[in-house]
């Protein structure tokens, strides 16, 4: 009975559709701007989620934004026209996907750049550490050369060194 319910769990998680947020009065009966819109709010964040589209986001702000979308699908702007409005009212940050552009650069390249600085700091550490050879002791401190000739005397004196 455990395997059933399981399977039958699994078998709902995996063929899941993913629901959108749109309430049925806000869709267009005009089929073709309706799928413009859809399009649309699938491009623009959610301000209140900040990972959601707007269509799928049930906040109300994003209710708000999918219904400015219609209305402006519907006073004629093309795609790209209603785009600009909202990222002339709101900024690039309402696009899922901002352009790469002066405002927006640091954002792009902020995760390049950390890995570029761990990378370093993960280079100097290990030089560091290759540098620590037979002239200090662990702790880092330079050994004398009292200390250093013992050394070499023992080690000369293992018959395990010599060739």
């Amino acid at each position: 009975m455990r395997a059933l319910t399981s399977l039958i769990l699994a078998f709902l998680l995996f063929h899941a559709v993913p629901t959108h947020a749109v309430q049925p009065d806000e869709i267009l009966p005009d089929a073709a701007l309706e799928q413009r819109a859809r399009e649309l709010s699938r491009e623009l964040r959610c301000m209140v989620c900040q990972n959601q589209s707007i269509d799928d986001s049930d906040a109300p702000l994003a209710r708000d934004l999918r219904l400015l979308v219609r209305e402006r699908l519907k006073a004629g702007d093309s795609n790209k026209q209603v785009l600009d409005f909202l990222t002339a009212r709101y900024g690039d940050f309402v696009l899922l996907k901002p352009p790469l552009n002066m405002r927006t650069a640091l954002l792009w390249s902020l995760p390049a750049g950390i890995l570029v600085v761990g990378g370093v700091v993960l280079f100097i550490a290990i030089r560091r550490r290759r540098g620590q050879g037979s002239e200090s002791t662990p702790q880092g401190i330079p050994l004398t050369a009292a200390e250093q000739a013992r050394i070499d005397r023992l080690l000369d004196a293992d018959p395990r060194t010599r060739s």
